[in-house]
């Protein structure tokens, strides 16, 4: 389980409803606005020219048999 807090007067304030037993070992990583690793991802995308791209992906992918579908 992860949670997002904030450093307030050097100390860590997690969500409201958050609580953790004193002495529970935590890891604190800072991060920005953006980092999600999927952030920006619709950017990366490219048109194939493929209408059936998301439908045959295994067949375009790894050269199976196309669905019937």
């Amino acid at each position: 389980m992860s949670y997002v807090g904030t450093v307030r007067e050097g100390k860590v304030v997690l969500p409201p409803g958050v609580t953790l037993p004193d002495g529970t070992l935590v890891r604190i990583e800072p991060v920005r606005d953006g980092d999600d690793p999927a952030y920006g991802l619709a950017d990366e995308a490219v048109s194939t020219g493929i209408p059936d791209l998301s439908a045959q992906h295994d067949h375009y992918a790894h050269g199976t048999p196309k669905r019937g579908d």
